[in-house]
């Protein structure tokens, strides 16, 4: 199997889905050891540090990428194993933003009241413990908490020569902000274009569901990958497989119309696997379905779908794909 090791310098970073010429190419089978910047871009760094004054709007989430993989066509299947996320700094950062956010007025949520106050704090990540520690910035107040390193953005490019901001989730996958995106999961991308150009980034140390204030504890991190190729049934929208649960992402606004992406996602995803009558897929997806949310704060919502193996009869989908880059 081969191996390549990649950290881009900041010339070599993408801002958009779509649109950027790939940084190289890459054999299906590899294993990838990739270095991704956190979604500040590095600058950042300190309490005092506020994103209106550091953060250039137009180098925000940046991707590391785009990979050519060979052989992958359009209507092919991108296989994308995460075998490992290691924070790569002994700190992560999260702010509150001027009119972004779960529980601000917006540009799309148009209220009287200003914005709220722009904050920053710092967490010291410890890679003993495997933990960040939470300091309030306006009380007394101090907790450690279990890092669960994980990716905001996973994607490929778009169609018809679109280009996507990085901030955007749509169908080729890009800023779906999952918890869900973490060591041992598979992603599963329909290609769009030859080669699927494929980026990765925006680390977050941990997250809650929902991304309430726009941003998680962001970070650099160290991310070992395999790339997989499935010829033909690309998936409509990402699909995730873990040891224990089957998993579709939609996205788009309101968020209702996400959740009923990723309800219809999950339904043709037990057609494929079982031969089930979408009315009859509609009724496991009714009674099985976890259905957290993803974020409620990007220019697209994402909603997550999420259904139990050990309730389901034995599958194997994209033959046993996810099974096989988990033992490899």
């Amino acid at each position: 199997m081969d191996t390549v090791e990649f950290t881009p310098t900041p010339e070599q970073l993408a801002w958009t889905f779509g649109g950027v010429e790939p940084i190289m190419k890459v054999k299906p089978g590899t294993t990838m050891r990739l270095w991704c910047e956190d979604a500040y871009a590095g600058r950042v760094r300190s309490p005092a540090d506020l994103p209106s004054q550091c953060i250039d709007i137009n180098q925000v989430n940046p991707q590391t990428g785009p990979f050519h993989v060979e052989g992958a066509e359009p209507g092919d299947t991108l296989a994308l194993h995460f075998v490992e996320l290691e924070p790569a700094r002994d700190w992560g950062v999260s702010t509150t933003i001027p009119f972004f956010g779960g529980l601000t007025g917006t540009d799309r949520t148009a209220l009287l009241h200003g914005a709220l106050p722009e904050v920053t704090w710092i967490y010291q990540y410890d890679s003993v413990r495997q933990s960040v520690t939470f300091e309030a910035a306006r009380s007394d107040f101090r907790v450690d908490w279990p890092a669960e390193p994980m990716l905001g953005t996973v994607g490929v490019a778009p169609p018809a020569r679109e280009v996507r901001s990085s901030l955007v989730p749509e169908r080729f996958g890009g800023n779906m902000d999952t918890p869900e995106l973490k060591a041992g999961a598979t992603c599963y991308l329909g290609v769009n274009v030859p080669g699927a150009l494929f980026s990765i980034g925006d680390g977050h140390y941990r997250q809650g569901e929902g991304e309430a204030c726009g941003t998680a504890v962001e970070g650099a991190m160290n991310v070992t990958l395999i790339v997989e190729l499935i010829k033909g049934g690309a998936p409509l929208w990402p699909r995730i497989e873990q040891d224990d649960w089957l998993i579709a992402v939609g996205s788009s606004r309101p968020l209702e119309d996400a959740w009923r992406i990723a309800q219809v996602e999950m339904i043709t995803w037990l057609a494929e696997l079982y031969g089930l009558d979408r009315m009859d897929g509609y009724q496991v997806v009714s009674q099985l379905a976890k259905a957290p949310i993803a974020n409620v704060v990007d220019a697209n919502y994402s909603s997550v779908v999420k259904l139990p193996k050990a309730l389901l009869p034995a599958a194997s989908a994209y033959d046993g794909m996810h099974r096989h880059l988990r033992t490899s």
